[in-house]
């Protein structure tokens, strides 16, 4: 058995208008095929591109060893220079990615080359976000701190997008207390007799090449596995769903914290009770009765 996936619409090209009807109001969403071609990043994004203009900037990479409890939020696995990456991607599989990389801080000429859609959504200027990444590397299933709506443009290389709504979070082994499921989950693969909640949940699929865009709704869950060396941008605009909204201070404002202060006081006993409320709390809501 597989997961059950349908392919998430695909746009040639979608008016302001046409978008918010379509996907935003009802929060589905959607490839936009063709919707960056003006942009000069459009021809002048690619790898070689990034080691040219970034090659002497420590890059913060990432890998998918499982969180530990010393560990603070969001911190890099390990850092080399630009150039020192892309030869890394260029040359072998490598799992290290770029993860939150942010443009406007670390190489402010990069702005000249895209500009900010007009969605119908404001988008946050001070955080668009780079995400790079090697052949058959990829991210945990997780949904962002804030959870806003992303609007993901792809450049080099393929990559393969999983989401789920938050409707479906009782059935992906979510960890309590924080924002990623069972890292152990191969959602690209997953082994459904393992993990039998999984074949209850219903979610979508896409593939992204260069130019595309990939609206995300607000809160999805997200697994991105990179097909081939690559990189993509994120732009962001605020959740404008209240109870999104609510969420989103929550997880900034308490969830995160208390999480920090749990693994100092507890340690490693602190992740490794997490990991098995997620199978029983998992368990329990899908199949008790």
């Amino acid at each position: 058995m597989e997961l059950n996936l349908d392919q998430i619409p695909r746009e040639k090209t979608l008016t302001k208008k046409e978008f918010l009807r379509k996907y935003f109001q009802p929060q589905k969403p959607v490839v936009i095929e063709q919707f960056i071609e003006d942009w000069p990043a459009y021809s002048k994004w690619n790898l070689d591109y990034m080691k040219e203009i970034a090659g002497e900037k420590i890059v913060p990479l990432y890998d998918d060893r499982p969180v530990k409890h010393d560990e603070g939020f969001n911190e890099p696995h390990a850092q080399m220079k630009m150039k020192d990456y892309v030869d890394l991607l260029q040359s072998e599989p490598t799992k290290y990615r770029i993860f939150l990389w942010n443009v406007l801080k670390e190489v402010p000429e990069l702005q000249k080359d895209f500009t900010y859609p007009d969605f119908g959504l404001r988008l946050m200027k001070g955080l668009p976000m780079l995400f790079f990444g090697g052949s058959n590397s990829h991210t945990f299933m997780h949904y962002d701190i804030d959870l806003a709506n992303i609007f993901h443009f792809h450049f080099e290389g393929r990559k393969q997008c999983i989401l789920f709504s938050q409707s479906e979070t009782k059935f992906l082994y979510k960890i309590p207390h924080s924002l990623i499921t069972r890292e152990d989950i191969d959602f690209a693969n997953p082994d459904l007799e393992k993990w039998p909640a999984l074949k209850h949940a219903k979610g979508h699929v896409a593939h992204l090449e260069h130019g595309n865009v990939l609206y995300i709704p607000e809160g999805y869950w997200h697994h991105m596995k990179y097909i081939t060396p690559g990189f993509s941008m994120s732009l962001r605009a605020i959740a404008r769903r209240p109870r999104n909204f609510g969420k989103a201070i929550y997880n900034i404002m308490f969830m995160r914290h208390f999480d920090n202060l749990m693994r100092r006081l507890k340690g490693q006993k602190w992740i490794d009770w997490k990991n098995e409320r997620a199978i029983v709390r998992t368990h329990n809501m899908v199949f008790q009765k």
